[in-house]
């Protein structure tokens, strides 16, 4: 008799956990297929370390086939579901397609970047979602600094080292934050001319940094950062964006080449096709994480409206401690409905929070008791080595090297800044030189039909390098040093060829098997933080960083995500009500509050929209392209 398929699309905290779970209970009695664009779990917690040269890029990313027995994976990225006749359609990395059936489907598909409509955004900032704009911003940096150490003009050397973050949630805060410190270090080895010093300013609408979490936490985050420099500025927001600055929202102009855009996420458009009840972008399901009308189908992390039966009326937030422990009892439920243990519903308990500043630095609060200094360091360094699922002694390694000898400063130009554009439908993903032609891939498919077509997008161009993804407007991204032309690291150059392909787990990984189930979280999600106050969307919560305790730690997907930020939530359940971010590793669940505005639509690109992007048919089943925006799957 053939084993019972269950297809599991998506790999980030929700996902991960939902196969690990699975596998453990049923040894073998189903067949399980993880349907993923890379080979491995990102922890999104530790992204921002890899940005700033502490630890190494492989040290965040946990191999699926060797910590996922039992479980098939299949590399590609889902573009149509057909509900009603229970299967699954991809493309995989070379743009084949391919189609998976399935008894019992799992929805972890996670977030993507939040766009808004802020002008110059979408061509001149970059997210911080996936490991290769953790990479393209650590040589980035590392490139302004050397080229502003050389340089006789003092305006140009004040340019380049000005970096601003946008969004003062877990990852913006993380990133300023191991930022300043990344930059001095390259300055004690490059002295800058007219005592010139790296300059990091954090923006954020929000009257104060890490807004969804306890105050004094955000107290201790902003006495840190302050005191190492960095200009921490609420309340403010940016109006535009242009090769050579930012223009803020009280009309200063900022002179800058760097800008990172870390102003929250938006659940996965994948869902909005299936033609199911949503909330805010989130696919409703009932307190088993099953979809009304649906039961062979489960959703779970940044994609799923879960209720919060702690807060009636109300769903968890998109964090990674949710989207975790989502994870946990989507996999439990699904085993359940197959005749393996019994079913239970989502319920979640907060057990504090960590953001790690950087060095000895850190804010936590585990089990409510305020923690910051070194002490709060050890137990945030300490709460990610349990989370994780592998790796640790690696991780650890780095951490002790990075605190006696001095860190690498090289470019290694692996990633362009035209491969990590901030509209990429796959931040996980770079975009590769010189790739197939576009095609159009199929769009989701509910109920057995063809989806409406949806209309074109207007802000959207095919993406050559990818197949049936979007590529950002403009096919040079022009060169901050430079204006008007297109930079040395575009496609149009010849260095272009020599671009590689980067991927990156969706969100981040999940804590270890024996992390305990109310395991410290650390939040992973961003801020809104933007010139324009975001409308209070599903992307609207914050990510946070699993960071928690004992055996079954949760991470939320969103990766937060992601990107992810300072995100250490201790507990099962974190504050605020927004979708799952990555708790695993645990991150507390309070959404961040969004931009100024509360109604502002989300755009995804510049002021002027680009071409359509065409849509084709696919393979005898016509499906329209499917939106642009990055994909940020902080795990759900």
């Amino acid at each position: 008799m053939s084993r019972p398929r269950v297809v599991i699309v998506g790999a980030g905290f929700a996902g991960y956990q939902t196969a690990r779970t699975l596998s453990r209970i049923t040894r073998g009695k189903a067949e399980i297929t993880l349907l993923n664009p890379t080979d491995y779990f990102l922890y999104l917690p530790l992204l921002p370390q890899v940005a700033a040269g502490v630890l190494e890029p492989r040290r965040v990313t946990v191999s699926l086939a060797g910590t996922l027995p039992r479980v098939r994976l299949v590399l590609g990225e889902a573009d149509g579901i057909d509900l009603d006749g229970h299967s699954v359609h991809y493309t995989d990395p070379e743009g084949d397609g391919g189609t998976l059936a399935y008894d019992r489907l799992v929805l972890a598909v996670g977030s993507v970047n939040k766009l808004l409509p802020v002008p110059g955004v979408a061509e001149h900032a970059h997210g911080f979602r996936g490991l290769p704009e953790a990479l393209y911003l650590r040589d980035h940096v590392t490139r302004q600094v050397e080229l502003a150490a050389a340089s006789d003009d003092p305006k140009s050397c004040a340019s380049r080292c000005t970096f601003v973050v946008v969004g003062a949630g877990y990852t913006g805060t993380e990133v300023a934050a191991q930022g300043q410190m990344f930059t001095d270090a390259l300055v004690r080895k490059q002295p800058l001319r007219q005592g010139i010093r790296p300059r990091w300013l954090l923006l954020d609408i929000a009257p104060r940094v890490l807004p969804e979490l306890d105050e004094r936490l955000s107290r201790t985050a902003d006495r840190v950062l302050r005191g190492r420099g960095v200009e921490v500025r609420t309340g403010t927001s940016v109006e535009e964006a242009t090769p050579t600055g930012v223009r803020l929202s009280d009309g200063e102009f900022i002179d800058t080449r760097t800008l990172v855009w870390c102003v929250g996420v938006r659940p996965d458009p994948l869902v909005e096709g299936l033609g199911r009840p949503l909330e805010r972008g989130r696919l409703l399901v009932d307190p088993y994480l099953q979809v009304p009308g649906h039961p062979e189908v489960f959703a779970c992390g940044d994609a799923a409206a879960v209720p919060d039966l702690e807060k009636p009326g109300q769903y968890t937030p998109m964090t990674a401690q949710h989207a975790w422990r989502h994870g946990k009892v989507a996999g439990r439920n699904v085993a359940a409905s197959l005749g393996v243990g019994d079913r239970r519903v989502y319920r979640h308990r907060d057990i504090g929070f960590t953001v790690d500043l950087g060095g000895a630095k850190a804010a936590a609060n585990p089990l409510g008791v305020p923690l910051s200094g070194p002490l709060a360091g050890a137990v945030t360094r300490g709460y990610h080595l349990a989370a994780m699922p592998g790796n640790r002694i690696r991780v650890a390694a780095d951490w002790f090297l990075d605190a006696v000898l001095p860190r690498q400063a090289v470019q290694l130009g692996l990633v362009r800044s035209w491969s990590v554009p901030l509209e990429s439908a796959s931040p996980e993903l770079a975009r590769v030189a010189g790739g197939p032609p576009p095609q159009s891939r199929p769009a989701p498919v509910a109920h057995g039909a063809p989806a409406a077509t949806q209309g074109p997008d207007t802000h959207a161009v095919p993406d050559p390098g990818r197949p049936g993804a979007t590529a950002p407007r403009k096919s040079a991204v022009l060169d901050p040093g430079r204006p008007g032309s297109p930079g040395d690291d575009q496609p149009g150059h010849a260095d272009a060829t020599k671009t590689g392909r980067g991927g990156t787990g969706a969100d981040g990984s999940g804590p270890a098997d024996s992390a305990t189930p109310g395991g410290p979280t650390t939040p992973d999600a961003e801020e809104p933080a933007s010139g324009r106050s975001a409308a209070s969307g599903p992307g609207e919560s914050t990510a946070y960083k699993p960071m928690a305790s004992g055996s079954g730690g949760q991470a939320a997907s969103g990766s937060d995500g992601s990107a992810s930020a300072a995100r250490e939530a201790f507990g099962p359940g974190g504050p605020g009500s927004g979708e799952p971010e990555a708790s695993g590793p645990g991150r507390p669940g309070s959404a961040a509050p969004e931009a100024s505005g509360s109604g502002e639509p989300e755009a995804s690109g510049p002021d002027k929209p680009a071409p359509a992007a065409p849509e084709a048919s696919g393979a005898g089943n016509p499906r329209p392209a499917r939106p642009a925006g990055p994909r940020t799957e902080g795990e759900s």
